[in-house]
């Protein structure tokens, strides 16, 4: 009974705040539905879903969401990962830079949106501006060709430092003796990173990709602050997509059903991912917390 008194407010906050609107989205998605006038009442079944797939502008928001993905990985976490291992040896000022590389991400998304939106402004913009030194010059967030890449080096900036500084955790969890005994048996710099640290860092790894595919899947406000999809749907994404549609054209039926695909593309990589990479990880865990009880 006090058990469960203590845990019954964070409960139905639960409730109220996540799985209510979970079922209401799953509720609506089945209608076509404008939001107003209470509840939904034409029942349409599955053609939202129909229509959504059959959507160019939906399967572009997917083939969007691949492309940042498979940048994220090998490339933004790739560089986040090089960093902290240089951060992590002996050097003047250590806890200097990891303060500066780690304070983007302290930023909301709107003041990052905001400020790089002046940066990469095509006209007279800071980029520009520095670039045009070098007789070279962009057309940035402006130009459906270099939109999606100029999105992706704001997502790094804004993000690398968090992943950053959980590399360095995972790193400085690694015994140093391990290290040394790979040094003193001839193990070059190189190798000593390949066949020491990067095994032992891969639960670290493997959390880091899995919360970077989820931001990535869920990725919103950075976008509508940027370039509100555009230029021509270039930049668009899911979750932009489904704000364009249920307030701005006011189809919450629509748009409840891009949410629900988001929430299924989301269950469906975490169940998977867990079960299947980050299976040992677990078990370790558990194993773990058997132990020591």
């Amino acid at each position: 009974m006090t058990i469960t008194l203590f845990l019954l407010p964070a409960i139905v906050l639960f409730l109220m705040l996540v799985v209510a609107p979970m079922v209401v989205a799953a509720y609506s998605s089945l209608f076509r539905w404008n939001g107003f006038g209470g509840l939904p009442t034409d029942f349409i079944g599955l053609d939202n879903f129909t229509r959504l797939f059959s959507s160019e502008i939906f399967v572009q928001d997917m083939w969007h969401l691949v492309v940042l993905v498979a940048l994220s990985i090998f490339v933004q976490l790739p560089f986040s990962l090089a960093v902290a291992m240089l951060l992590h040896q002996r050097m003047r000022g250590r806890a200097i830079y990891r303060m500066v590389f780690f304070a983007p991400y302290v930023l909301s998304e709107v003041i990052t949106g905001v400020l790089f939106s002046l940066i990469l402004s095509p006209g007279s913009g800071m980029a520009n501006q520095v670039l045009s030194v070098f007789g070279w010059e962009s057309e940035w967030l402006a130009d459906p060709d270099t939109v999606l890449p100029s999105l992706f080096l704001v997502m790094t900036w804004k993000y690398f430092g968090f992943h950053m500084m959980i590399y360095l955790a995972g790193r400085q969890n690694i015994p140093d003796e391990l290290v040394e005994a790979a040094q003193i048996d001839g193990a070059t710099a190189w190798k000593t990173f390949r066949y020491v640290t990067l095994p032992l860092l891969g639960p670290t790894i493997r959390i880091s990709v899995f919360l970077s595919v989820i931001y990535t899947i869920q990725l919103f406000d950075l976008v509508w602050i940027l370039t509100g999809g555009g230029p021509s749907h270039a930049s668009e994404t899911m979750a932009v997509t489904m704000m364009d549609w249920g307030f701005k054209r006011s189809q919450v039926g629509y748009a409840s059903a891009i949410s629900v695909v988001m929430f299924v593309l989301s269950l469906v990589f975490a169940l998977f991912y867990q079960r299947l990479v980050m299976r040992r990880d677990l078990e370790g865990a558990t194993t773990s917390m058997g132990g020591r009880r």
